[in-house]
């Protein structure tokens, strides 16, 4: 089961199966490997003569580590022949938005410049969670949307993150839809002189265009990550109790956001026959322990089960590891 295969595997197969299907996601709790599959895979899709791009938005994960070139926050830079990497630098982004606010109240109002009052509440709200998560949906949304590449890796953020993502696109709608209920009602005042209304008018079709060029924008990123035959996504799992709890619950809430699940790959399997060897008691032990929890997981997903990866020796680093844990995945150099 652990083994490193050189036939094709069923990961490989269900790339194979789907050619249409050039979205990547790999998902689930922190620390599983994530960042590690989502590298290997980009390293064998461009082996295969794809252009592909693999792209991190979580601020913990590390693609410059795995690839050991300095990426973070520079965009898509050139790992290999047909490979690119990018980190998002959220921070930067945040910048460009303030930047943004700014410059639309200088055109406005015709100021020379922003009132101090404003400027502290340009920062403060800045300072908020949300607007990182913004900054960071945004980003990902200008990369899926451009379609410079034939592949796009996404190594995802946390699975509460991944939620509050695609959630997105509603919570646009139902401002959308809140504005235009309320410039509809404006009309109805017919006592309001035709230039105050004309005013009015323009200034609430201004934020209704803006909304309505977000919403496309966010719209047509969810609909590419729902949509079955673009998106896969495989959940990471390794053979730990809670670890298998906490993707059965995550695996129904993201069935409720229509995320097409592509099936599962279970990380950090310990060779079974190290039982057999002279190793610590407790090795042994952990070895049993995993053999019940991959019967368990065996038989609650059944053939969802994509891939089995082994414990391997050292951490996956530099472009030798990548390839090794590539062949392990799909099955041989390409």
């Amino acid at each position: 089961m652990a083994t490193e295969a050189r036939g094709d595997t069923d990961l490989k197969r269900v790339f194979d199966r789907y050619p249409d299907r050039r979205y990547i996601m790999f998902g689930g709790k922190g620390g599983l490997g994530k960042t590690t599959f989502s590298a290997a895979t980009a390293f064998w899709l461009a082996r295969r003569g794809y252009r592909v791009l693999v792209f991190s938005v979580d601020p913990q994960a590390s693609l410059s580590d795995i690839f050991q070139r300095d990426i973070f926050g520079k965009g898509p830079v050139q790992i290999a022949e047909n490979l690119w990497a990018q980190e998002v630098d959220a921070d930067s982004h945040i910048k460009a938005y303030q930047g943004e606010i700014r410059q639309k109240i200088l055109d406005r109002y015709g100021l020379a410049e922003v009132p101090e009052e404003i400027e502290n509440y340009i920062q403060a709200a800045s300072a908020e969670p949300a607007m990182e998560e913004s900054a960071i949906f945004d980003a990902v949304v200008d990369i899926v949307v451009k379609g410079d590449y034939d592949y796009y890796i996404y190594d995802l953020v946390p699975l509460g993150h991944a939620l509050y993502y695609l959630s997105m696109a509603k919570v646009y709608d139902e401002w959308i839809n809140k504005i235009t209920r309320l410039r509809e009602e404006m009309r109805e005042y017919e006592q309001v002189s035709a230039v105050m209304r004309r005013q009015k008018v323009t200034e609430e079709d201004e934020i209704l265009g803006e909304l309505q060029y977000i919403k496309s924008r966010i719209n047509a990123s969810s609909r590419i990550l729902t949509d079955r035959t673009k998106t896969g996504f495989f959940f990471v799992v390794v053979p730990e109790e809670m670890i298998i709890l906490d993707t059965r619950k995550a695996a129904e809430l993201f069935a409720r956001f229509d995320v097409p699940i592509a099936g599962y790959i279970v990380n950090r399997v310990l060779p079974t026959e190290l039982a057999s060897q002279n190793v610590p008691e407790y090795l042994k032990n952990r070895i049993t322990m995993q053999q019940r929890y991959l019967a368990e997981i065996q038989a609650t997903l059944g053939e969802d089960v994509l891939a089995h990866v082994p414990e391997l020796e050292r951490d996956v680093t530099g472009l030798a590891a990548i390839e090794r844990l590539a062949e392990i995945m799909y099955g041989g150099a390409p």
